[in-house]
């Protein structure tokens, strides 16, 4: 079984926001295999299961704050019994141009406050994440005031896209393997 897990926030006023689109991914991927669902007190999660290309699959989008997304993703990877191999984090990424994935097998958390806390909990750094590039904000706008920020109107353009690709990528890694997947999705 694999675990992927969407960072975001929860409630409405951050739904649109830069540092939600994990959580667009995850939506996506549920919508295309039709798994419903579910909130699950236990693990502070939103969660469904089903299959992906063959694959039993957890989706999940944590209901803590970004922040502390990694208390989450623990209680998920203990309530199934799942190892750090078996889980894909998706996140926005402040360093990568906009619309840019970069799935990794590991690595620090590159100041991602969501990835700080998933990294905190484990207690390692060795589990994949797939970054979405949301790209810098301008010199007169700081970072949390960028990522908490709804897609500018051309960017919104591009987003079923940029989407569309993050899932093809999750689909990858749960059918092909990480490898395979940086093989494909890094040189975009």
């Amino acid at each position: 079984m694999k675990l992927i897990v969407g960072l975001g926030n929860p409630g409405r006023v951050y739904i649109n926001s830069r540092h939600n689109i994990g959580f667009a991914v995850i939506k996506a991927l549920a919508k295309t295999s039709k798994i419903k669902f579910k909130k699950d007190k236990n693990t502070l999660s939103l969660k469904g299961r089903g299959k992906i290309a063959g694959f039993d699959v957890i989706l999940a989008m944590p209901l803590t704050f970004m922040n502390l997304s990694g208390i989450s993703v623990k209680a998920l990877l203990e309530k199934y019994n799942l190892d750090l191999g078996e889980l894909l984090i998706v996140c926005d990424d402040l360093d990568l141009n906009f619309s840019r994935l970069k799935i990794r097998a590991s690595g620090s958390s590159a100041g991602h406050k969501g990835l700080e806390s998933v990294i905190e909990n484990l207690g390692s750094l060795k589990f994949a994440r797939l970054r979405i590039g949301i790209g810098r904000p301008q010199k007169s706008m700081g970072a949390a005031e960028y990522v908490l920020a709804s897609f500018g109107k051309n960017e919104k353009k591009h987003l079923p896209r940029i989407i569309n690709d993050a899932c093809a990528c999750c689909l990858s890694w749960v059918s092909e393997g990480i490898s395979q997947s940086m093989n494909i999705f890094n040189k975009w």
